[in-house]
């Protein structure tokens, strides 16, 4: 008689995926990760761990194959396996603001904290883009939007946002967007 079916063997392996997303430094490097091929070392940097607690985090999402590494001399690049893994952290995004009630709170405290702005979708955006009816503003770091983005945008990273808006006429409208939802 066999020990372990077919059946709990494949649950096993589905079990050991999970764990390997199932910690909030590796979500952070996911995230990170989804917005291009990074370094470790840029990976650590981002996210405030250790180069070495970083790399254990990659690695150990690398066996299971959520991410894949290439070598380039001293430095190990990563980055995700495939659009599935995009796919999965949006469904545990998506569970966690409907189930848990932490969530659902810091998501709307979050975006009833930010005064007076408005969601805009994307085909209300590309719509007032191709009309020159607003600036499109990406706030993103320049190395993620030397990655991509939107044809017209102009990118200033968060961090020098307050520091940069005397540059554009405060009767035009401006869209900003980030990598997240």
């Amino acid at each position: 008689m066999s020990s372990t079916s077919p059946k709990l063997a494949v649950f096993a392996q589905f079990a050991a995926l999970a764990k390997s997303v199932a910690h909030k430094h590796r979500l952070e490097l996911l995230e990170q990760v989804a917005q291009g091929e990074r370094s470790v070392e840029v990976l650590a940097q981002r996210t405030g761990l250790s180069i070495a607690n970083a790399s254990q985090h990659l690695q150990q999402m690398r066996r299971v194959g959520i991410v894949t590494a290439r070598r380039e001399g001293k430095f190990v690049f990563y980055k995700l396996a495939d659009d599935a893994v995009l796919d999965l952290l949006t469904a545990l995004r998506r569970i966690a603001e409907r189930n848990i009630a932490e969530v659902d709170r810091l998501v709307r405290t979050y975006f009833n904290d930010r005064d007076s702005l408005e969601p805009v979708s994307r085909e209300q955006l590309l719509e007032l883009s191709r009309a020159a009816a607003v600036i499109v503003l990406d706030v993103r770091p320049p190395d993620e939007f030397a990655l991509g983005h939107l044809p017209g945008a102009v990118n200033i990273p968060f961090r020098e946002l307050e520091a940069r808006l005397a540059e554009f006429d405060p009767a035009q409208e401006i869209v900003a967007y980030c990598r997240g939802p």
